[in-house]
This record gives structure tokens, C-alpha cells and sequence, in this order.
């Protein structure tokens, strides 16, 4: 069986930076400790990739907190992720759910099934309750007969509610939340 992992925005603004939590620091070694248990060719890390403009786009003008501008540090994956992560595939989002990652994975799933193999994918990062959410829906609507899990103690929400809520959105859509 195929096991791809992704990695969603663990980047310095969503853990120390300027949208960080303390739930979002306590996670990381629970993290890293899960990219241990994946081939580096199996892994594919979504980084957050706004400009310098983000306060006038339509996601600035809800969220007016200035994050993930691309070149700045609050942009960069988290240090010790950054090493553990060399290697892997990285895609650059500028929204919530990467239909890039998509048509990555659609392709990766395509290609194995021509040849009889399974395919799954599991989710973990930041935020449960934005991006993680957006993306592990894609992918079940992409490839709805694929397995598609999410570790939650690999994830961290906004508000430990708003976390425990995504988490049952996921439920409910038939993804498994462990």
C-alpha cells in the first residue's frame, strides 16, 4: 500500500509567530516523530505563501493578521521541521485548501491504481480548523474511495473548540480521525 503523509503549513507564524499557539508548539515533536515513520518521497508539505499585499486580499480583509508573507521568517517551515522535511514535495498555497496538492495527489493516486495498488493519505499540521480541514476535504471529494485519515494529536486548532470541532466535520465526512 502507498502511505503519502501531508504536512500542512507548519510554518514559524502558525507555531511561535504572529497566529502561533501553544498548542501548535506542543505538537511539533509529535510531528517530527510522524515524519519518522514516512519515506521522505511520501511526503508532501503544504506552506501557507502570501505577498505583501495580504491586507488587501479577501482573506486579509477577514483575517487582518499579517502571516506567511513569502521570504520572511513567520513564512519558513519551523527549524527542526525544515530539516526533517529536506527532501520532500512542497507545495505553495495561497488559500486554505491547495488545489495544487490535488492534482498532485490525484495523479500519485492515479498511477497507483492503474497498477492495483491501494493509496492513502494522512493529514496532520496547522490549523486543524482552516487548513487542515479544507485539504483533507479535497481530498476525500477528489478521490472519495481512498482512505483518507487525520491524526489529531498531530494537529492543533485555532481554539482547542474550534479543533475538536473540525475534527467531527471530518468524522462526519468519512474520514478517519484518530
Amino acid at each position: 500500500m502507498r502511505k503519502i503523509l501531508v504536512v500542512v503549513d507548519m510554518q514559524n507564524d502558525f507555531i511561535s509567530g504572529s497566529l502561533g499557539t501553544q498548542e501548535a508548539v506542543r505538537i511539533v515533536p509529535k510531528v517530527l516523530d510522524k515524519i519518522d515513520t514516512y519515506d521522505i518521497k511520501d511526503i508532501y508539505v503544504t506552506m501557507d505563501t502570501h505577498q505583501s499585499n495580504y491586507l488587501e486580499t479577501n482573506e486579509g480583509r477577514h483575517l487582518p493578521v499579517v502571516h506567511c508573507v513569502e521570504g520572511t521568517w513567520g513564512w519558513e517551515l519551523q527549524e527542526d521541521l525544515k530539516a526533517a522535511l529536506a527532501g520532500a514535495t512542497v507545495v505553495h498555497k495561497p488559500t486554505f485548501g491547495s488545489t495544487a496538492l490535488m492534482e498532485l495527489l490525484t495523479k500519485e493516486y492515479r498511477s497507483m491504481d492503474s497498477a492495483g495498488e491501494a493509496f492513502s493519505v494522512e493529514l496532520i499540521g496547522l490549523c486543524t480548523d482552516i487548513c487542515v480541514v479544507s485539504n483533507a476535504l479535497l481530498v476525500k471529494a477528489a478521490m472519495p474511495e481512498i482512505n483518507v485519515k487525520v491524526d489529531g494529536s498531530c494537529c492543533a486548532g485555532v481554539t482547542p473548540e474550534s479543533h475538536e470541532a473540525a475534527l467531527t466535520t471530518m468524522k462526519m465526512c468519512q474520514i478517519e480521525v484518530f
